[in-house]
């Protein structure tokens, strides 16, 4: 019984270092503005992008007017920041967070429980607009 729980344990633990290390290889691909490691906890999905705070924020700005956000909110200061608007009929909010020089910590959620498909599609958007600067 022991060696079965030893088992099964070695096993997981082994799917989740592979899992990791794939996230890194395609992480890699992604011209080194994001990580490619999205975290989605309590409907909230999460990266860092290894750009500067200023060059992110206009990131996220951009992409809220390329999808035609309405009803758009701003309120930043020095280190952090969010967005608030509606874009296709979903509120949508947008977390910056400074991290460290050069990388910077982006939060989205959408509605009121978050969608993790259209996070990523946002993700996927913000990281086009940094690698096109």
């Amino acid at each position: 019984m022991r060696k079965q729980r030893l088992g099964i344990l070695l096993a997981v633990a082994g799917l989740i270092l592979q899992s990791g290390c794939a996230a890194l290889v395609v992480g890699g691909a992604a011209a080194g503005a994001g990580t490619g490691t999205y975290f989605y906890i309590n409907g909230e999905m999460k990266t860092d992008y290894y750009a500067s705070f200023d060059a992110v924020w206009a990131a996220c700005e951009k992409t809220v007017a390329d999808m035609r956000g309405l009803d758009v909110q701003r309120d930043r200061t020095l280190a952090s920041g969010t967005i608030d608007a509606a874009i296709d009929n979903e509120q949508v909010k947008f977390i910056v967070t400074y991290k460290a020089k050069n990388v910077t910590t982006v939060s989205i959620r959408i509605g009121l429980f978050g969608n993790k498909l259209s996070s990523q599609l946002i993700h996927d958007k913000i990281l086009d607009n940094l690698t096109k600067k």
